[in-house]
């Protein structure tokens, strides 16, 4: 069978979605990209807000057009939680967010079979963390490692809670030997990943989440390791100075954050304070030199006023981040923020985000510009244009002229200047 994949959404998907193509090969299968004939497509779909269901539908839709006579299969968070949506859309395989190692078996018997299917649980009621394998099968750059998946902190505006159930962790002695094992492959980073990576081990005992960055990080010295989004809870001083140990872990923290303004995370359901999270990024800046500290930011929630978002850009100025994810508000239907008053108009949402990636955008150039005439280490990841392309520790972006074959290699660089959102370089011998 040839199977091509399309993946929405988070890096939780898009390691799911390399898990079941390692599955797939692993049977025979033939994996092809998702532009050319296949016998069965595979849609791992988001549904964070209304506009990823949109994206969900519209791609099934390109699909059963362009190839009616192939099997299509969609999974992943939107059909766990509104699986009445694909009704009527010709799909022939329907799944969840969970048993990727049956999905496996359920597509071939729709291959075989042509008859619909559809294997949906219910999320809530997991209490076991399925191990699927972990790396891609093409390049050895950069490699995921899913160690948690599900969230309790139902934040008013989102519904993932629901598609995803309870925390659960990949135990610490298999995250030692799936990082090991990666590392061994010839991968020279491993992102830790989940969908609330700091609420790791919470279901194991007394265990934490910088325990488990610790065994990662000593199983694969020879590797970067790098955080996925945390919580600001995280950021303590033991953490910190646990961390500032570990010679490869990457100087770059994703702090989950959402607002600066205390009233509008009190609507959100966020379990911090502003005050909260600049203590963790004071705390991650004491032990680091130049963390890359990245964010997200929602502007528009419901309620929010001109002085509520006043607050949270003077917030963001204060924090001065490295760089920023910004989304206006999008209402996902089924989450209490969809019933709140105060629904801000698109075109006020629109703005400010205009308003908040200004900002966002000088802040960047000045993190950036603090790196000329400096040398940093970067993992060269593709070439394009004559130009080798990768990412420093901090996830800073770097381009240098080089002809040779570079894939893969950690160089060090000697910083020129900044173009757009990158540094730019030289190799130094």
């Amino acid at each position: 069978m040839r199977v091509a994949f399309y993946t929405l959404g988070c890096k939780v998907n898009q390691y799911e979605t390399q898990a079941l193509e390692r599955l797939l090969a692993g049977r025979g299968h033939v994996l092809v990209p998702f532009e050319q004939a296949a016998d069965a497509y595979v849609i791992n779909t988001c549904t964070v807000t209304a506009v990823s269901d949109r994206k969900s539908r519209q791609m099934i839709r390109r699909v059963r057009k362009a190839a009616p006579d192939a099997v299509l299969a969609v999974c992943g968070c939107y059909p766990q939680t509104h699986p009445e949506a694909l009704e009527g859309l010709s799909v022939d395989l329907v799944a969840g967010t969970g048993d990727r190692a049956g999905f496996v078996q359920l597509l071939e018997q729709a291959w075989q079979q042509r008859r619909p299917i559809a294997a949906l649980d219910d999320a809530m009621g997991r209490r076991e963390f399925e191990q699927l394998p972990a790396g891609g099968l093409e390049g050895r750059t950069r490699a995921m490692l899913k160690v948690e998946d599900g969230c309790v902190n139902f934040c008013s505006y989102c519904i993932i809670p629901y598609a995803r159930g309870p925390v659960r962790s990949l135990p610490l002695e298999r995250a030692v030997e799936q990082a090991a094992r990666l590392a061994g492959a010839g991968y020279r980073e491993i992102v830790l990943t989940g969908i609330e990576l700091s609420s790791w081990g919470r279901d194991l005992g007394e265990r934490g989440l910088i325990e488990l960055v610790e065994g990662v990080c000593r199983a694969a010295p020879g590797c970067r390791v790098r955080l996925g989004s945390l919580e600001p809870r995280t950021i303590t001083e033991d953490f910190c100075a646990r961390a500032a140990g570990l010679d490869n872990l990457c100087p770059h923290f994703h702090l989950s954050m959402q607002s600066g303004c205390q009233a509008t995370l009190k609507r959100m359901n966020r379990k911090y304070t502003p005050e909260r999270f600049y203590d963790s990024v004071s705390l991650l800046r004491r032990h680091f030199d130049r963390p890359g500290l990245t964010t997200d930011l929602i502007v528009g929630f419901p309620g929010e006023t001109e002085e509520e978002f006043a607050q949270t850009l003077d917030f963001i100025r204060r924090c001065a981040f490295s760089a920023m994810h910004i989304f206006p508000y999008s209402s996902r239907p089924g989450t209490p923020a969809a019933k709140l008053p105060g629904q801000v108009p698109r075109a006020v949402k629109e703005e400010r985000a205009r308003r908040a990636a200004q900002v966002a955008r000088a802040m960047e150039r000045a993190y950036l510009a603090s790196f000329v005439g400096e040398q940093v280490l970067v993992l060269l990841e593709d070439q394009q244009d004559g130009l080798w392309r990768g990412h420093t520790g901090r996830y800073v972006p770097v381009a240098v002229p080089g002809g040779e074959n570079l894939h893969n290699q950690l160089c060090r660089v000697e910083v020129t200047g900044v173009e757009g959102e990158r540094l730019t370089g030289r190799l130094v011998e």
